[in-house]
């Protein structure tokens, strides 16, 4: 068996890092495409390797004859790479697949070993490696029957996106037979370029080979094996994540992503913090049958919005002001603010991530659970002349929560000091305590130094919405933030959520009672393994102490190398611990909750 790479084309679209070379020589994580591919390749004792050249051609062949290859490898020139597409590139090649049964490969892919091993194991002769269809793929799809058999081929302008979960995306790697390329391919690969020119592509051959009564072409479905094609930058730095050089260079490239995790379908996130059981379908649908005309619509201003989330919190207009997530709010709001800022840690650092280090004067729980209460911090902070105090309720990472009698004695105290205190409640819908929230028309009324921070993304499970409201009775205050974000802060799908979601209160009230019943089983779960130690949490997380035998980083890298599950690792973070081990685990639903617990059973057998 032989190979042939096409290797021809520009890469227009990685602009400057294709000015010099071609396509296949950029690099992932340091190794040039071509190099990895001709690597896994030459482990396979091919008869030959055959790569059809053009843009850049003698770069690369100056390139591929300095490396250590086993295997022959010969190369074919497209003088005219500029002005036709890959047909053409195959059809110069096609002497070599009349020869002998061929592996057939674009140069612009990355891939595990095992995909390889997928379609070359495969005792079918004449294969098209496919996966399902996501969101990420672009291209030409097929459509599948039971049998394999690729019923039809179809193009990316006949995309239809009602039926994409009927699609599977052609990887770009191929098995020939001999007998195939003979009988069929290659047949019809010089007459559909005869008849239709030389700027087509191949795979528009194949279209037309499927619909015969005996096409001998099957699909290979691929069952998780990696693989990317990368045709631009974000596809580059997609690609450098998936196929990183280690595990721990891969947990650091994904933590340093912040988020955007869709672009790994397979991966399930436990670093960020939401509400896994809302929003529900009928809100989903809500918004979907109103797609378009928000997607052509400008958003409305900052006071129709503040109208609507005053509705929505039961506040008065002049009190409330919206962010594009509470981020956005977080900055305005703390840009002001000077003199000496307490802190209680282990936290979320965004507000202390606004003052100098020196500014800052932290309080640091001094038991195994890192709680407290309000005569704690009253104690801590009475003396140390602090002029803000921020408190996150539940805290993160520990979960520790404030009730609400307890959290008025630190607001009243706070008041008669002249502190302004800030309150993140974020998470406070996931406690056990009814009618948690302070978010109350008279107790902003009463404290004018109170702010009250709320991530309406977390709390209502809409995180890509970027939604966050700030209340308060400092008129000023919130009128200064009004005109600090921008007019247009929030888009029209966020303005809309707001619009609807009183509708959904009793949904979002059941989702809530569901998640608490989750958390419980789970924290049980979790609890049974000695590996494990479970700080109690009011939130939608865990704080984890990982004990004995491994460490957090061991943990996080097993998960995200055997079982694509992806946690936080605390311990950097984590100070005067006496070298302890901790983790942050979101808590998601139970079918995903059972996922986690049964990787770490096989980690731990």
């Amino acid at each position: 068996m032989q190979a042939v790479i096409l290797a021809a084309g520009m890469g227009r679209r990685l602009k400057e890092l294709t000015q010099d070379k071609t396509k296949c020589m950029v690099e992932v994580n340091g190794v040039p495409l071509i190099k990895r591919l001709l690597g896994q390749l030459d482990d396979r004792k091919l008869t030959k390797i055959v790569i059809v050249v053009g843009y850049e051609g003698q770069k690369l062949i100056d390139y591929v004859q300095s490396l250590p290859l086993q295997t022959p490898v010969e190369f074919v020139n497209n003088p005219i790479y500029d002005k036709t597409n890959n047909i053409y590139s195959l059809a110069l090649a096609k002497d070599y697949l009349l020869e002998e049964d061929t592996l057939l490969f674009e140069s612009d892919l990355i891939f595990e070993n095992s995909a390889i091993d997928a379609i070359v194991d495969d005792p079918r002769e004449t294969l098209a490696l496919v996966d399902k269809y996501e969101a990420w793929m672009d291209g030409t799809c097929v459509v599948l029957n039971e049998n394999d058999d690729i019923v039809s081929f179809v193009p990316g302008k006949n995309f239809d996106y009602a039926d994409k979960d009927s699609y599977y995306k052609t990887v770009n790697i191929y098995k020939f037979s001999k007998h195939f390329s003979q009988t069929h391919y290659v047949p019809f690969l010089v007459a559909y370029q005869k008849a239709l020119g030389e700027n087509e592509y191949y795979e528009q051959v194949l279209r037309v080979i499927a619909m015969l009564d005996n096409p001998e072409i099957k699909a290979k479905r691929l069952e998780g094996q990696l693989w990317y094609e990368i045709d631009d930058i974000q596809d580059l730095d997609i690609a450098s994540s998936m196929f990183a050089n280690s595990e721990e260079e891969r947990v650091s490239l994904m933590n340093a992503r912040y988020g955007g995790y869709w672009r790994y379908p397979k991966l399930l996130d436990y670093c960020y913090l939401v509400n896994p059981y809302f929003p529900p379908k009928k809100l989903v649908d809500e918004l979907k049958a109103s797609f378009e005309t928000l997607l052509t619509q400008y958003p409305s201003g900052q006071n129709v919005n503040s109208l609507l989330a005053a509705k929505n919190f039961n506040v008065h207009r002049e009190n409330i002001v919206v962010g594009n997530g509470a981020a956005e709010l977080i900055k305005s709001l703390m840009s002001d603010f000077t003199g000496k800022v307490g802190v209680i840690r282990p936290t979320f650092e965004e507000y202390g991530h606004r003052f100098d280090e020196e500014n800052i004067v932290a309080f640091w729980p001094q038991n195994d659970n890192y709680s407290y209460d309000a005569e704690d911090l009253i104690n801590f902070f009475g003396d140390k002349g602090i002029d803000n105090l921020i408190l996150i309720n539940p805290d993160n990472p520990s979960g520790n929560y404030l009730v609400k009698e307890d959290l008025m004695k630190l607001i009243n105290w706070a008041d008669s000091k002249g502190i302004n205190l800030v309150v993140d409640e974020s998470f406070v819908d996931f406690s056990d305590e009814a009618d948690s929230t302070i978010i109350k028309q008279d107790i902003i009324n009463k404290y004018k130094s109170l702010y009250i921070m709320k991530s309406i993304s977390k709390s209502y499970g809409v995180p890509g919405l970027r939604l966050g409201v700030m209340v308060s009775g400092n008129v000023d205050k919130i009128n200064h933030m009004k005109k600090d974000v921008a007019i247009w802060n929030i888009n029209s799908f966020g303005e809309f959520y707001m619009q609807i979601s009183h509708k959904y209160e009793k949904a979002y009230a059941a989702a809530l009672e569901l998640f608490r019943e989750e958390r419980k089983r789970f924290e049980a779960e979790l609890n049974k393994f000695d590996l494990l130690r479970v700080v109690p949490s009011q939130a939608n997380y865990f704080l984890v102490e990982i004990r004995d035998k491994m460490t957090a980083k061991e943990l996080q890298i097993k998960l995200l190398d055997g079982f694509d599950i992806l946690i936080k690792d605390l311990t950097p973070k984590m100070k005067n611990t006496n070298g302890k081990q901790y983790v942050r685990i979101a808590i998601r639903n139970k079918e995903d909750n059972d996922k986690l617990i049964k990787a770490i059973e096989q980690i731990l057998a």
